[in-house]
């Protein structure tokens, strides 16, 4: 009789152990499933956009201003990546009143929702500051104050290299800079953005660069878009005989893609 009750203890503890191992494997199959929905899930593509704006004057006085923005960009889990590069011409009666080049990559590394790691490259020519070039490389860290469908708002903070002929003499040296990127989806077919920099250099704290965009933007289309774009890059010892400010109000028709 001993004998028969062990072996029916026996096989429940087997029953039991065989329901036990089925619960576990039910429990972790959504996990499983969950995991290889994560790893399926697919990666946003590349947000690009260009932009033309042009303005023609004939009469009283004979003006043509043209300017030409390409960008791109793209997020990931823990990456943000974003490329952008401008033209901007004009003329008036055949004596060139604008003209120049800039272009700019940044990659961004998150830590959690708010911190993340940087590195910037900026790229400048213009010929009526007297600019060959001037290679600004940044490194440093950052801070998002909000960031939600809405809102975004940032700080940078680090060091640059920068390298420049300014005034046919050329130039390298170190700067700090600040930047500070404002971001506001005010609906589902318009947006606002504001960006400023400031860069003084750290061997003379008087020398200093500010770069300001302010920008608006309206969908006509969901691939057609107007746009209003004012932007301000201030030195504070420019190249002699040049204005210390220069000033740009661009409006013009975007293309997303």
């Amino acid at each position: 009789m001993y004998h028969l009750s062990f072996r029916r203890m026996g096989s429940l503890v087997a029953l039991g152990a065989a329901a036990g191992a089925f619960e576990a494997g039910a429990a972790e199959q959504p996990a499983e499933k969950s995991a290889a929905a994560e790893e399926a899930k697919p990666v946003a593509p590349w947000k690009s956009s260009a932009a033309v704006g042009m303005t023609l004057t004939r009469g009283n006085s004979e003006t043509l201003t043209v300017n030409g923005t390409v960008e791109t960009s793209r997020q990931w889990s823990q990456n943000e990546a974003a490329l952008g590069a401008s033209v901007t011409y004009g003329e008036e009666k055949d004596e060139v009143t604008a003209s120049s080049m800039s272009g700019y990559g940044q990659y961004n590394r998150l830590f959690g929702e708010r911190f993340y790691a940087f590195g910037r490259a900026d790229a400048l020519h213009d010929d009526l500051a007297d600019l060959a070039y001037r290679v600004t490389l940044s490194p440093g860290a950052g801070c998002y104050f909000l960031k939600n469908k809405k809102f975004t708002l940032s700080g940078e903070l680090g060091p640059s290299m920068v390298f420049e002929r300014l005034g046919g003499e050329n130039y390298s040296y170190w700067t700090l800079r600040v930047g500070e990127k404002f971001g506001w989806q005010v609906n589902e077919r318009a947006r606002l953005w504001q960006r400023l920099d400031y860069s003084p250099q750290t061997d003379d704290l008087s020398d200093y660069v500010v770069n300001a965009e302010v920008g608006f933007e309206t969908d006509i289309t969901k691939r057609l878009g107007l746009r209003v774009v004012a932007l301000d890059t201030y030195r504070s010892e420019p190249a002699p005989g040049r204005e210390a400010n220069d000033f740009k109000l661009i409006t013009g028709i975007s293309y997303k893609f």
